[in-house]
C-alpha cells in the first residue's frame, strides 16, 4: 500500500511539474518587437486588439504574423495577414490578432 501511495505521489509530482512546464513554453510565445494599431503602441504583443477607428493602419513591428479580422474579437473573416516589418490599411476591420 505504501509503494501504491509512493507511484501516486511521484505520478502527481510529475504531472505538476509538467504543467508549469508547459505554461512556462506557452507563455514565452508573445511576439517580440511593437505593433502599432492607428498610432497606439504595443510592446511584445500577444492575443487580440480591438481595432477603434476607421479608416486603420496597422504597423507590424514584431517577429510575428499579423492577422487583421472583419470581426470583432479576432472573429470573422481574415482580411489580411501584415508580415513583419509590413503597415497595412483598413476600412472594414474590427481586431487584430498576433501570437
Amino acid at each position: 500500500m505504501k509503494r501504491i501511495r509512493r507511484m501516486a505521489t511521484a505520478l502527481g509530482t510529475t504531472g505538476a511539474a509538467m504543467t508549469l512546464a508547459l505554461g512556462v513554453t506557452t507563455s514565452a510565445t508573445a511576439a517580440e518587437g511593437t505593433l502599432v494599431i492607428n498610432g497606439q503602441t504595443h510592446k511584445d504583443p500577444s492575443g487580440c486588439y480591438p481595432i477603434d477607428r476607421y479608416p486603420s493602419s496597422v504597423a507590424n513591428d514584431t517577429d510575428a504574423i499579423a492577422e487583421v479580422h472583419r470581426g470583432p474579437g479576432c472573429t470573422g473573416q481574415v482580411e489580411w495577414l501584415v508580415y513583419p516589418g509590413e503597415v497595412y490599411h483598413t476600412e472594414l476591420a474590427q481586431s487584430v490578432f498576433i501570437l
